[in-house]
């Protein structure tokens, strides 16, 4: 005869999450790594202890940026998930498990324009030290990449139609009688502007195109002349007029109404000739892999980038590069401030010695490693598409993401060690999260 299996009781949804996660996890042992005193007196000074609403806990809103782009996850994404995962939760220093959101969403954009770019490279910093002597590396390797920005491929044709549909937001907004919304007309051209690479269709598509333009620059002077002088939409106004008289060549065109700032970078890339939103500075240790340095710019020459770069490695590290490895793009000055400047060149390996000659060939083929880097930090930790707004997303953006992979370096590492235990010895829990703790360590 079957007997029923007993039943445990339930436990309750407040037990002690330190006691029922496991302790060998990579990301309890990363919530133990991480000075979190720090963040709270460096932040302590956006807060007024009496005056207005109760604040989070400093603690909570760190850990929830450094989970979002560990992650690659968005600020809903990362609110939702936190009260479903222990992990989550014990790594922003909860101690009881919460069945509900620890805050709206929103907050997560309060906090980041409160701390600003100062706090957003503390954290970049710390896990910079958290990754110890491997940071401390005095050869870097040096490279850029485009930040694109979450804007559409732009063309004239769309942003003539999106200058239309702000105008008469606009309108609408101001109680303005237009002589025409040209609505009925927009559609029709909107047929005519399909399939514009078709030989029959060009010339239709063309023509198209100069009457949205027409119809834009016209709702532009209207609201100009119907807005009352003390609007302040006169403002928006000019801009639209000076977006519909940009032409193809000019320089410092717009390419987005909304992010204004994005620039058109071509980097040669065979497989994306232009890539709109701006240039990030990175810089890698040479051997280990960490990443020392980011930093953020519009579209300077590559080599202008490198005094600021090398900068903030020290000032983040504390450590002086004595050599910095690059591409043909840092061609100029062989030394900066002391750091020997590396870059491929034909006509150098003729006055050096054949020892010489090859340390560099090993140093210059090094330094193609930071190029899976730069994917990694695109694809898993939210560099490929910034979602940020304006210049201080940009620089926010890239610190984050930065951060995420240096963090993410060691759950790696941690993982790998795990693994090898497992393999290999048979102590149980006990021993095992002793000694991954001691390599941690």
């Amino acid at each position: 005869m079957l007997t029923q299996p007993t039943r445990s009781p339930q436990q309750s949804f407040f037990f002690n999450l330190e006691d029922s996660l496991a302790h060998n996890h990579p990301l309890f042992i990363l919530a133990s790594k991480i000075n979190w005193a720090l963040f709270e007196a460096a932040f302590a000074r956006h807060y007024h202890p009496t005056h207005g609403r109760p604040a989070k806990p400093i603690r909570l809103m760190t850990g929830l940026l450094i989970l979002k782009h560990l992650r690659d996850l968005s600020d809903e994404g990362v609110v939702e998930q936190w009260a479903e995962n222990n992990y989550y939760q014990y790594f922003c220093g909860n101690t009881e498990f919460t069945p509900r959101a620890p805050c709206e969403a929103t907050e997560l954009v309060h906090f980041r324009n409160r701390i600003g770019e100062e706090g957003v490279e503390l954290i970049f910093q710390e896990s910079i030290r958290v990754n110890g002597k491997d940071a401390k590396e005095e050869h870097v390797v040096v490279d850029t990449t485009v930040q694109e920005k979450n804007i559409t491929f732009p063309t004239d044709a769309k942003l003539h139609r999106n200058i239309i549909a702000k105008c008469l937001r606009i309108a609408a907004s101001e109680n303005v009688a237009l002589r025409q919304t040209y609505t009925r007309t927009l559609k029709k051209l909107a047929l005519a502007q399909r399939f514009r690479h078709h030989p029959k269709n060009k010339h239709k598509a063309r023509k198209a195109d100069n009457k949205v333009k027409t119809l834009a620059g016209r709702l532009v002077r209207e609201l100009g002349r119907k807005l009352p002088a003390a609007c302040a939409h006169h403002a928006t106004l000019s801009f639209y007029t000076r977006v519909l008289a940009q032409q193809k060549h000019d320089k410092n065109k717009t390419y987005s109404l909304h992010e204004r700032e994005v620039q058109c970078i071509a980097k040669g890339k065979e497989h994306k000739k232009y890539e709109f939103g701006n240039k990030v500075s990175l810089v890698k240790t040479k051997t280990t892999g960490v990443l020392v340095g980011a930093l953020s710019f519009r579209n300077p020459y590559d080599g202008h980038t490198l005094p600021l770069a090398l900068d903030q490695h020290q000032r983040l590290t504390g450590v002086r590069a004595k050599t910095a490895t690059g591409d043909r793009a840092y061609k100029g000055p062989r030394e900066i401030d002391g750091t020997r400047i590396q870059v491929p060149d034909a006509s150098s390996g003729k006055t050096l010695n054949r020892y010489r000659r090859d340390k560099l060939r090993r140093d210059f083929r090094r330094r193609s490693a930071i190029e899976p880097v730069i994917g990694h930090v695109k694809t898993d930790h939210r560099l490929g598409r910034n979602f940020y707004k304006g210049v201080f997303g940009d620089v926010v953006n890239v610190l984050l993401a930065c951060a995420a992979f240096n963090f993410k370096r060691l759950l790696n590492q941690w993982k790998r060690v795990l693994t090898f235990l497992r393999l290999f010895f048979s102590g149980g829990v006990q021993s095992t999260t002793l000694i991954l703790r001691t390599a941690a360590a």
